[in-house]
């Protein structure tokens, strides 16, 4: 069962750790290429403000954003701050989205993301830390995928493994990684394919980032090729 107090409390500190980082840099830095193709690191701390936003939306029972042509527009817009402004309105969204999370509320409910998506409530806090700690990674400042916390590589490895089963473009693969953490993904059946290597290389495979799989081997088959996110 999910642990939405427990989630919210690691939030914060994935939140406090990356605006350490986030306020180390300068105005160049910001304008320089981050790890996700075609966005600086100025896209990824204006997408994970508005992101925050967003989820505020979702708490509320409002459209989780206006359309994603002014999603797209909000990040773009906000891209090229400079860092007073950027640290701004992370730590105001930041404190928006926890604001909303105090208080009476039913945490069992259903609320609806973007595209139809659904899920409970009690599951957007640690939605919000997926979206903290990939796109610390994502920054390219340092943080690796290597450095983020055992507990929420083995969730968010779940989390993906769990997303790309009984898809029928993606074989039954048994995951396996060298800490001795198991799971699977793909069409349901017997695993064909074993895939095994470090947590973050799972990881970075999963969420296609980082080595994509260099550091993984498999067994009974090539390495499975995941849809895009």
């Amino acid at each position: 069962m999910t642990d939405h107090v427990h989630d919210l409390q690691v939030v914060r500190e994935a939140t406090e750790r990356l605006l350490t980082a986030v306020a180390r840099l300068d105005n160049a830095a910001l304008a320089e290429e981050s790890h996700l193709p075609g966005w600086t690191r100025g896209h990824v701390l204006a997408h994970l403000s508005r992101n925050a936003d967003a989820l505020v939306n979702v708490f509320a029972g409002r459209p989780m954003y206006e359309s994603a042509e002014a999603r797209d527009k909000d990040i773009e817009e906000g891209s090229g701050r400079p860092l007073p402004e950027q640290l701004a309105d992370l730590h105001a969204s930041h404190d928006r989205f926890m604001a909303q999370t105090e208080g009476d509320q039913d945490w069992s409910r259903t609320v609806e993301l973007r595209n139809g998506v659904t899920d409970l409530a009690s599951n957007v806090p640690f939605r919000r830390l997926v979206e903290i700690e990939l796109h610390h990674v994502d920054l390219n400042v340092g943080y690796g995928l290597e450095d983020l916390p055992e507990e929420f590589t083995g969730r968010e490895i779940a989390f993906l493994a769990d997303r790309w089963s009984a898809r029928p473009d993606v074989p039954p693969t048994a995951l396996a990684a060298d800490d001795g953490r198991t799971w699977r993904t793909g069409a349901a059946g017997e695993p064909a394919v074993t895939v095994s290597g470090p947590a973050a290389g799972l990881l970075a495979w999963l969420a296609g980032r980082g080595d994509k799989g260099a550091s993984l081997t498999a067994s009974g088959g090539p390495l499975p090729t995941l849809p895009p996110l």
